[in-house]
């Protein structure tokens, strides 16, 4: 651990992580001395990940609280507030996928989508930020956009549309709030082994063609998205603003 990457003293919250890659941001950052704050809907898998995390001997609580909920999302940092807690750093990891041809496509589920990956991101963040600015501390937010924010696949068409406006949220954020010494960045996560792609990856046409595609000739594993994300968090970052790093084995530069 050096100066520029050490997390001592801040704390994060995590938005969706009592598994996958929100988990392995949450550990991540544990591992260079955060506070980590798991956020789940799931109170019972979110209390065994946080069991996991204190028994590495990391700090960690759980908070249950639906990020597409404007009243839990203020209840829950509310309720940080009375136990004196300061968010320093927020990653909007919470998302789900959903997939089916456009012309097929509910407008609920098409909604839940964008509701979950895009709207939950500013609903989370406007309220730290607002705590942010109060302390005049500044601080990090980190939002997970996806190689969508770039480029389009058939079926994912809502998907699709909120992690491109993750893209240009993360911009947004960085206009505002830059002058109070808030950086606001994004990941764009590459195909990871994750249990949201396990459909893809046991599909043996899709697997072979990621592998084909990719530059790197294989899926990225959730652990090489954590030095991105600890970089974002912390003071070696500190200049960079509303931008967006791809950690995705080189897929893009060769579209």
């Amino acid at each position: 651990m050096t100066a520029l990457f050490d997390l001592t003293g801040k704390t994060a919250l995590i938005t969706g992580s009592a598994r996958g890659l929100g988990f392995a941001y949450a550990e991540g950052l544990a591992a260079e001395g955060a506070s980590v704050i798991l956020n789940d809907i799931r109170d019972t898998l979110l209390q065994e990940s946080v069991g996991k995390l204190r028994n590495k001997g990391y700090n960690a609580q759980g908070i249950a609280f639906d990020v597409t909920d404007e009243d839990a999302v203020e209840q829950a940092f509310a309720a940080l507030d009375a136990q004196g807690v300061q968010v320093d750093i927020v990653i909007n990891n919470a998302g789900i996928q959903y997939r089916k041809p456009m012309v097929e496509l509910e407008l609920e589920n098409w909604q839940k989508v964008i509701d979950t990956n895009l709207t939950s991101a500013f609903i989370v963040s406007r309220t730290a930020a607002r705590r942010m600015i109060a302390r005049g501390t500044g601080g990090k937010i980190i939002n997970i956009g996806s190689l969508t924010s770039q480029a389009a696949r058939p079926t994912v068409a809502p998907y699709t549309a909120a992690k491109g406006g993750i893209k240009m949220l993360t911009c947004s954020m960085a206009a505002e709030w830059a002058a109070f010494n808030i950086q606001t960045n994004a990941i764009g996560p590459g195909y990871i082994l994750t249990d949201m792609n396990t459909a893809l990856i046991e599909d043996e046409k899709f697997d072979s063609w990621v592998k084909s595609s990719n530059p790197s000739q294989r899926w990225g594993h959730p652990e090489e998205l954590i030095g991105t994300a600890v970089f974002l968090s912390s003071k070696a970052s500190d200049y960079i603003n509303g931008q967006i790093i791809y950690v995705d084995g080189g897929w893009l530069a060769v579209l």
